[in-house]
């Protein structure tokens, strides 16, 4: 079984306050096998750690900012347009061939789809049921309650925005050390999500920043 992680920020991200280089270096350290590389509405920071030099797979990747919420696709280079409706981002991801992940889908301030999008967990190919980014953790009972519903495979990230917390979510996959086979194998359901959380001081700390960041944003446009 592999040790992948699938869902991870650089500062190719807004929010990401890690370098690529940092966010391999401490994969390299936490043991595991595989990262996703998917940053908000850029493929760049995944791009950049295809060329580095390092025994962690690296899976290329992008979260999707659509109308409704977020959507993870994996094993793409191609930048998709943000702001789509989210039925029209998966068709332009699929055309793509990519695979399709939800990400904190019933996260009610981060943008989880499945609040406002009642298709969603059928549209995509695996659910992600454990977010190292939870409070209470009750969000991702729901998610897997409702993969389990649709019969959806379940999936861990961190979404670690900084370095230190790669590894805080984690996807047991059952395949080949190589990125087609680890794809194939999220279709295929060959999954187990596990994790653990990330500190609350910590979670709380980077959501005032983001939040104090927005607020700037709006101001400048101003």
């Amino acid at each position: 079984m592999l040790r992948c992680d699938l869902h991870i920020h650089t500062n190719f991200s807004p929010d990401g306050e890690s370098s690529v280089e940092e966010i391999i270096a401490k994969a390299e350290e936490a043991g595991l096998d595989a990262i996703a590389i998917t940053d908000h509405d850029t493929t760049e920071g995944a791009k950049y750690a295809l060329t580095l030099n390092t025994k962690i797979i690296i899976i290329p990747g992008i979260e999707i900012s659509t109308r409704q919420g977020h959507l993870i696709a994996l094993g793409i280079t191609e930048t998709i347009p943000q702001g789509m409706d989210f039925i029209d981002t998966v068709k332009s991801a699929r055309r793509l061939r990519a695979v399709l992940t939800l990400p904190h889908p019933y996260h009610k301030w981060r943008h989880g789809v499945a609040l406002k999008v009642k298709s969603a967990i059928e549209a995509v190919d695996a659910v992600e049921s454990f977010n190292s980014r939870y409070i209470t953790g009750s969000a991702n009972k729901k998610a897997a309650k409702e993969a389990k519903l649709f019969g959806k495979p379940c999936i861990g990230g961190s979404d670690a925005h900084n370095a230190r917390f790669v590894g805080y979510g984690i996807t047991l996959i059952d395949a080949e050390p190589d990125v087609e086979s680890i794809l194939q194998a999220i279709r295929d359901g060959k999954t187990r999500a596990t994790g653990r959380m990330t500190p609350l001081r910590t979670y709380t700390h980077q959501s005032m920043k983001n939040t104090k960041r927005k607020i700037t944003r709006r101001v400048h446009r101003k």
